[in-house]
């Protein structure tokens, strides 16, 4: 009998992935960070605020410079204007979502598909709003100490926010060995907080432990999902010698401790 598992790119079982909220300034420091590290993300924006300085402690980052900042990462969607959803009627949230992806599109030259929600509030009706507006999924702000991969892609909840016991948590990451799952670490939170509570040095360190491993696939939020999803659509042999992929990307999977690349479109014997 053989033993296939799913793994992540290059027969990896460990990923990394970040999120950041609101599209301030300072998020140009920590993608420098990241981006000296290896190390890929999610950026979600409120397209009505890009550019704006007046009233806000820190200015927002402006359209013209956004196209630029974020290459090699994902931005998505945190709605126009950053509302409370589930106060909001449907119909608001529906033109708060359209019109964050529509003004976020112009600026990227991609479909934006993923969702962080404002203030970290949600429910079961928004999940069926956002599936509506072609957003693939949202993140929430509840932390789960672990690194399991979402049961509900709707409500992703992300290992810790930067704050959080940061080292701690990626000791544990990058020191367990169990190749008998797959293990997601993903820190959320917002660049302007290294400002105000003057720790650019957390970041900093975490990036250079965190960064440039071998062992480790470095992905943005929709880059996992994507994957995952293709995995998944993955069609077995019914005897399981062999496995057929229709999805757009390539999978890789364990077959009794071999790693197996499945290319798109590929019927692949084992």
């Amino acid at each position: 009998m053989k033993r296939i598992y799913i793994c992540f790119p290059e027969g990896n079982y460990k990923a990394l992935t970040l999120s950041y909220d609101d599209g301030k300034i300072t998020d140009r420091r920590l993608i420098d960070i990241l981006n000296q590290n290896g190390i890929r993300g999610t950026f979600h924006l409120n397209s009505e605020y890009l550019g704006q300085t007046e009233g806000h402690s820190l200015p927002y980052i402006t359209k013209e410079d956004a196209g630029k900042l974020y290459c090699g990462h994902e931005i998505a969607s945190h709605t126009s204007t950053h509302p409370t959803m589930t106060r909001m009627p449907a119909e608001e949230n529906v033109r708060e979502v359209l019109s964050d992806r529509r003004a976020l599109e112009e600026i990227c030259g991609y479909p934006v598909r993923g969702f962080s929600y404002p203030n970290g509030v949600h429910s079961r009706e928004i999940y069926s709003l956002l599936k509506h507006c072609g957003i693939a999924y949202g993140r929430t702000t509840a932390a789960t100490h672990r690194f399991d991969l979402p049961d509900n892609f709707y409500a992703w909840n992300p290992t810790c926010h930067h704050n959080d016991r940061l080292m701690e948590h990626l000791d544990q990451f990058l020191h367990t060995q169990y190749d008998q799952r797959l293990m997601l670490f993903y820190v959320w939170g917002h660049s302007y907080e290294f400002d105000r509570d003057g720790n650019w040095d957390l970041i900093e360190e975490f990036a250079r432990e965190a960064g440039g491993r071998d062992d480790v696939w470095y992905a943005s939020n929709i880059e996992i999902y994507d994957y995952l999803k293709c995995a998944e659509n993955l069609i077995y042999f019914a005897d399981m010698r062999g496995v057929y992929n229709p999805g757009s990307g390539d999978v890789w999977l364990s077959v009794n401790g071999e790693i197996h690349r499945i290319r798109s479109g590929e019927t692949h014997l084992f």
